[in-house]
Protein backbone atom coordinates (compact mmCIF):
# COMPACT_ATOMS: atom_id res chain seq x y z
CA UNK A 1 0.00 0.00 0.00
CA UNK A 2 1.06 4.06 -0.58
CA UNK A 3 0.15 6.92 0.80
CA UNK A 4 0.32 10.15 -1.43
CA UNK A 5 2.69 13.05 -0.34
CA UNK A 6 1.82 16.63 -0.12
CA UNK A 7 -1.50 15.47 0.30
CA UNK A 8 -2.58 14.76 -3.17
CA UNK A 9 -5.92 12.78 -3.41
CA UNK A 10 -5.30 9.23 -4.26
CA UNK A 11 -7.10 8.00 -8.00
CA UNK A 12 -9.94 5.89 -8.07
CA UNK A 13 -6.87 2.83 -9.26
CA UNK A 14 -5.37 3.49 -6.01
CA UNK A 15 -8.06 3.19 -4.10
CA UNK A 16 -9.21 0.38 -5.58
CA UNK A 17 -5.06 -1.42 -5.26
CA UNK A 18 -5.03 -0.13 -1.67
CA UNK A 19 -8.59 -1.99 -0.63
CA UNK A 20 -6.94 -5.04 -2.50
CA UNK A 21 -3.90 -4.94 -0.19
CA UNK A 22 -2.14 -4.92 -3.73
CA UNK A 23 1.43 -3.14 -3.10
CA UNK A 24 2.11 -0.25 -5.60
CA UNK A 25 4.19 2.76 -6.14
CA UNK A 26 2.21 6.06 -7.29
CA UNK A 27 3.92 8.08 -9.70
CA UNK A 28 3.28 11.57 -10.96
CA UNK A 29 4.57 12.21 -14.97
CA UNK A 30 4.91 15.62 -16.66
CA UNK A 31 2.07 15.73 -19.82
CA UNK A 32 2.14 17.59 -23.12
CA UNK A 33 -0.30 18.04 -25.50
CA UNK A 34 -0.02 16.39 -28.66
CA UNK A 35 -2.87 17.55 -31.60
CA UNK A 36 -6.28 17.78 -29.15
CA UNK A 37 -4.98 14.71 -26.90
CA UNK A 38 -3.17 15.22 -23.38
CA UNK A 39 0.06 12.05 -22.99
CA UNK A 40 1.93 11.73 -20.29
CA UNK A 41 5.99 12.45 -21.51
CA UNK A 42 7.61 9.88 -20.35
CA UNK A 43 10.77 11.30 -21.33
CA UNK A 44 10.19 13.90 -18.83
CA UNK A 45 10.64 11.16 -15.50
CA UNK A 46 13.61 9.42 -14.30
CA UNK A 47 12.50 6.04 -15.30
CA UNK A 48 12.94 3.86 -18.10
CA UNK A 49 10.43 4.08 -20.55
CA UNK A 50 10.34 0.34 -21.49
CA UNK A 51 9.10 -0.04 -17.53
CA UNK A 52 5.87 2.53 -18.58
CA UNK A 53 3.10 0.70 -20.46
CA UNK A 54 0.20 2.40 -22.42
CA UNK A 55 -3.13 0.38 -22.18
CA UNK A 56 -4.99 0.32 -25.98
CA UNK A 57 -8.42 0.01 -26.75
CA UNK A 58 -9.56 -2.36 -29.87
CA UNK A 59 -12.77 -4.03 -31.38
CA UNK A 60 -12.86 -7.43 -32.25
CA UNK A 61 -14.92 -9.10 -34.95
CA UNK A 62 -15.63 -12.05 -32.65
CA UNK A 63 -15.41 -10.63 -29.24
CA UNK A 64 -16.31 -6.87 -28.72
CA UNK A 65 -14.32 -4.69 -26.93
CA UNK A 66 -10.37 -5.79 -26.37
CA UNK A 67 -7.73 -4.51 -24.04
CA UNK A 68 -4.08 -4.70 -25.06
CA UNK A 69 -1.06 -3.14 -22.86
CA UNK A 70 2.50 -2.63 -23.95
CA UNK A 71 5.73 -0.46 -23.33
CA UNK A 72 6.13 2.85 -24.44
CA UNK A 73 8.94 1.64 -26.86
CA UNK A 74 6.58 -0.99 -28.34
CA UNK A 75 3.32 -0.93 -30.58
CA UNK A 76 0.49 -4.03 -30.13
CA UNK A 77 0.20 -6.21 -33.58
CA UNK A 78 -2.93 -6.30 -34.46
CA UNK A 79 -2.36 -9.62 -36.44
CA UNK A 80 -1.10 -11.11 -32.87
CA UNK A 81 -3.40 -9.10 -30.25
CA UNK A 82 -6.25 -10.72 -32.91
CA UNK A 83 -4.73 -14.42 -32.79
CA UNK A 84 -4.52 -13.94 -28.46
CA UNK A 85 -8.18 -12.99 -28.06
CA UNK A 86 -9.55 -15.55 -30.23
CA UNK A 87 -11.00 -13.03 -32.74
CA UNK A 88 -9.85 -13.20 -36.66
CA UNK A 89 -9.33 -9.25 -36.95
CA UNK A 90 -9.46 -6.57 -34.55
CA UNK A 91 -9.35 -2.70 -35.13
CA UNK A 92 -8.45 0.29 -32.59
CA UNK A 93 -11.42 1.71 -30.91
CA UNK A 94 -11.96 5.52 -33.08
CA UNK A 95 -11.10 8.23 -30.10
CA UNK A 96 -14.47 9.75 -30.56
CA UNK A 97 -15.88 6.37 -28.97
CA UNK A 98 -12.96 5.63 -26.26
CA UNK A 99 -14.72 7.55 -23.29
CA UNK A 100 -17.77 5.93 -24.34
CA UNK A 101 -16.22 2.37 -24.19
CA UNK A 102 -13.66 2.47 -21.53
CA UNK A 103 -14.96 5.28 -18.90
CA UNK A 104 -11.33 7.33 -19.58
CA UNK A 105 -10.40 9.41 -21.98
CA UNK A 106 -7.31 9.02 -24.25
CA UNK A 107 -3.63 8.74 -22.25
CA UNK A 108 -5.72 7.85 -19.19
CA UNK A 109 -7.02 4.16 -20.27
CA UNK A 110 -5.47 2.17 -17.51
CA UNK A 111 -6.35 -2.08 -17.25
CA UNK A 112 -6.91 -1.69 -13.73
CA UNK A 113 -10.47 0.73 -13.90
CA UNK A 114 -11.22 -0.75 -17.41
CA UNK A 115 -11.68 -4.27 -15.69
CA UNK A 116 -13.22 -3.14 -12.80
CA UNK A 117 -15.66 -1.57 -14.59
CA UNK A 118 -16.26 -3.30 -17.78
CA UNK A 119 -15.05 -7.08 -17.45
CA UNK A 120 -13.19 -6.37 -21.44
CA UNK A 121 -10.32 -9.26 -21.67
CA UNK A 122 -6.94 -7.60 -21.35
CA UNK A 123 -3.49 -8.92 -22.73
CA UNK A 124 -0.43 -7.76 -21.68
CA UNK A 125 2.29 -7.86 -23.83
CA UNK A 126 5.02 -11.16 -22.57
CA UNK A 127 7.66 -8.38 -22.34
CA UNK A 128 6.84 -7.95 -19.02
CA UNK A 129 7.23 -11.19 -17.47
CA UNK A 130 10.80 -10.16 -17.01
CA UNK A 131 10.17 -7.34 -15.09
CA UNK A 132 9.97 -6.85 -11.69
CA UNK A 133 7.72 -3.35 -11.60
CA UNK A 134 5.85 -2.27 -14.74
CA UNK A 135 4.28 1.39 -14.77
CA UNK A 136 0.42 1.63 -15.83
CA UNK A 137 -1.93 4.67 -15.61
CA UNK A 138 -3.93 5.45 -12.20
CA UNK A 139 -6.78 6.67 -14.71
CA UNK A 140 -5.78 10.03 -14.67
CA UNK A 141 -3.38 11.52 -17.59
CA UNK A 142 0.03 11.94 -15.84
CA UNK A 143 -0.61 9.64 -13.00
CA UNK A 144 0.31 6.06 -13.26
CA UNK A 145 1.22 3.33 -10.69
CA UNK A 146 4.38 0.63 -10.90
CA UNK A 147 2.29 -2.96 -9.95
CA UNK A 148 4.30 -6.49 -10.27
CA UNK A 149 3.17 -7.42 -13.71
CA UNK A 150 1.99 -10.79 -11.82
CA UNK A 151 -0.68 -8.89 -9.56
CA UNK A 152 -1.77 -6.97 -12.29
CA UNK A 153 -2.95 -10.08 -14.59
CA UNK A 154 -4.09 -11.13 -11.25
CA UNK A 155 -6.22 -8.38 -10.15
CA UNK A 156 -7.09 -7.83 -13.99
CA UNK A 157 -7.92 -11.71 -14.64
CA UNK A 158 -5.43 -10.86 -17.60
CA UNK A 159 -3.42 -12.79 -19.68
CA UNK A 160 0.63 -12.52 -20.50
CA UNK A 161 0.21 -12.54 -24.64
CA UNK A 162 3.14 -11.85 -27.25
CA UNK A 163 1.00 -9.07 -28.26
CA UNK A 164 4.12 -6.83 -29.24
CA UNK A 165 6.59 -5.57 -31.31
CA UNK A 166 9.42 -3.18 -31.90
CA UNK A 167 8.33 0.60 -32.88
CA UNK A 168 9.51 1.77 -36.14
Amino acid sequence: MSKKKHGEMKTLVEKMLDKAAISYVPYTFPTHTEGDVQQLDAAGADVDPHLVYKTIVFTGNKTGPVVGVVPLDRRVSLKKIAKASGNKKVELIPLKDLEKTTGYEHGANTPIGIHETHKYPIYVDAVAEQEPQIIVSAGKIGRSVGIAPDDLIQFVAGHFADIGEADE
